[in-house]
């Protein structure tokens, strides 16, 4: 059964997030499943980490959600809706999430 989905290209110095979705089920106050989309966001960091990119992983954001990616995920607001996570809050994602480093 699929939870959520993550789209995202690789391009020459970081990962591009497209869309992180989770499903219906895994959404709101009676989701079945805590921490899908910091799931699929790890992922796509540790794609970066095995791509030689450092786990550079940018999105553009939805503007009420700036501050909850900061809080949760440790990107940082470059302006705008572009968001950006680096090499240390990326490393904290994979290894909480799949708990190994790569």
């Amino acid at each position: 059964m699929i939870q959520g989905l993550v789209s995202f290209s690789v391009r020459t110095d970081h990962v591009f997030m497209h869309l992180v979705e989770s499903a219906p089920f895994n959404v709101g106050r009676h989701k079945i499943y805590e921490g899908v989309p910091g799931n699929l966001v790890a992922f796509a960091c540790q794609a970066s980490f095995k791509n030689g990119l450092q786990g550079f992983v940018s999105f553009i954001s939805k503007t009420k959600l700036i501050d909850h990616y900061i809080k949760s995920l440790g990107a940082y607001h470059f302006g705008g809706h572009l968001m950006v996570i680096s090499t240390d809050p990326a490393q904290v994602l994979v290894n909480k999430y799949f708990n190994f480093k790569d």
